[in-house]
């Protein structure tokens, strides 16, 4: 299993519109559930930071992902630019490989 982990600031006054964006039942898990591998995400908020969250992508292999990737780069395109206008700022943190 590999875990993709994402930090996120969302926008002042778009925080609703940010986590309905990232929710574990959202758009992004609409997209990535259309393919084999897909594991579940979970959206995290920050307790003690205003605005701050994480988001963890489980899925079963690297490849996967990948996969995921190639054959719906314009979906994950438009969700990622559709995404931009509730964030202040958004990277990845890194790919974690479970054992």
């Amino acid at each position: 299993m590999v875990q993709f982990v994402w930090e996120f600031t969302a926008r002042v006054g778009k925080v609703k519109e940010f986590e309905r964006h990232y929710a574990n039942d959202g758009p992004w898990v609409e997209l990535f559930r259309k393919n084999a591998g897909y594991q579940g995400t979970q959206l995290l908020r920050d307790a003690e930071t205003e605005r701050h969250y994480l988001t963890i992508d489980r899925w079963d292999s690297l490849a996967s992902y990948v996969a995921m990737h190639e054959r719906f780069a314009r979906e994950y395109e438009d969700l990622d630019h559709a995404g931009q206008q509730f964030t202040e700022s958004e990277g990845r943190i890194g790919v974690f490989e479970e054992d």
